[in-house]
């Protein structure tokens, strides 16, 4: 193989499994927010503090996102883990039809890992929103714009570190069971509070939170240029439309 070749696939390797999650991503953030709209509504006829009130929203926001996401999440990760060449990886749509043939669409098929991906953005949105909301209502409005900008920007980055901190053992948990099995042709992660103990009894605390550094980095300005998007576009959609 000509050197440049080489060069190319190892390169396009780091892309491996990337169209599932351009695919899911629009729906996925239309769902996160419209949903915690939605069950903030709802929440409204019950007698419960804001603080409550916008946790579980966030929390309903979660599980609602992870039930649409998953399928993509198991698609994703099993292209990631395939050790051929970017040539000879399968597409995303023959592989989906592969797991869909061999294993449906159930807990071992395309929504296998479902109960690790429900922890995952149920834990993260609700403290992601509940975080956000709360201590946006606590520091006064600056009537700077800019200074306003920034005051929501670091709240967004706050909230966004701290539910990625709290939910990463959900999604180490979460690749374990949708990612190879140490032994091939025995599954050894199943369910994800059993998967966490036996991550924790064999590898230590330290184990659930691989990766933390690079997930923060990642959803802690993303979660708040997230926040700010959707804020800014909510105002000027009220205010125009």
């Amino acid at each position: 193989m000509h050197p440049l070749d080489v060069v190319k696939t190892r390169l396009f390797g780091f892309y491996k499994g990337i169209l599932p999650p351009i695919l899911a991503e629009t729906p996925k953030r239309a769902v996160k927010f419209f949903t915690f709209e939605q069950y903030k509504k709802l929440l409204g006829y019950v007698s419960l503090s804001p603080a409550v009130t916008f946790a579980l929203a966030g929390l309903g926001s979660g599980l609602t996102e992870a039930i649409v996401v998953n399928p993509f999440e198991v698609v994703k990760v099993g292209l990631q883990a395939n050790r051929n060449t970017f040539t000879e990886q399968p597409s995303t749509l023959s592989y989906a039809r592969h797991i869909i043939k061999n294993q449906g669409f159930g807990l071992q098929g395309l929504n296998k890992g479902l109960s690790a991906t429900l922890g995952r953005h149920g834990v993260f949105n609700m403290v992601y929103f509940g975080f956000y909301y709360n201590v946006k209502n606590m520091i006064p409005v600056n009537k700077d714009p800019t200074l306003e900008f920034l005051r929501r920007f670091g709240i967004g980055l706050l909230s966004g570190t701290f539910a990625s901190v709290i939910n990463i053992p959900f999604d180490v948990a979460k690749s374990r069971i949708q990612g190879p099995q140490p032994v091939p042709g025995e599954i050894k992660y199943r369910t994800c509070f059993k998967t966490m103990a036996t991550i924790y009894q064999e590898e230590g605390i330290l184990a659930l939170y691989k990766g933390l550094l690079p997930k923060i980095m990642r959803l802690g300005p993303g979660g708040a240029v997230m926040l700010l998007v959707y804020e800014y576009s909510y105002s000027w959609l009220q205010e125009n439309w």
